[in-house]
């Protein structure tokens, strides 16, 4: 049985575009006499935005929402946060959770870390006691919605 050279053909001359692509990016000069500002940690891009979810008052459900924090070496969040709309508009708290995403990111490829690839699913928030919390898993198998 005979493979078709085409498709094999096709495959090789992409990947090779895109390694050319890809190596002709750089990054911008840097001034030898700057001093180098390192990027913010995970733990501290974290800690930012707990402080900036501070206690997620809230006085309805409405107001609930989550944002994704973290990333998988395989793909998506490591986990989720609840957080208010009552008194924060979010611009803040997603900015720095894709920050430290990003960051968790660039430190699993730099150790080469791998992840169980499971995938965790929003569980979406609502207004408990005049708080904004993840909701419960429904361990009955049904849908919450």
């Amino acid at each position: 049985m005979k493979t078709p050279i085409f498709p094999t053909l096709l495959r090789f001359l992409c990947v090779g575009a895109l390694l050319l692509a890809t190596s002709a990016c750089s990054a911008p000069a840097q001034d030898a006499n700057a001093p180098a500002t390192p990027a913010p940690s995970q733990a501290s891009l974290l800690e930012q935005i707990k402080t900036e979810v501070g206690n997620a008052a809230c006085d309805s459900t409405e107001q609930c929402q989550t944002i994704a924090i973290g990333a998988k070496a395989c793909g998506g969040p490591e986990r989720y946060l609840a957080w208010s709309s009552k008194s924060n508009d979010g611009k803040k708290i997603k900015a720095l959770a894709y920050a430290q995403a990003e960051a968790s990111r660039r430190q699993q490829q730099n150790d080469g870390m791998l992840s169980t690839c499971s995938i965790i699913t929003d569980p979406g928030a609502s207004c408990v006691a005049g708080r904004c919390e993840l909701q419960k898993p429904n361990l009955n198998g049904g849908s919450a919605l």
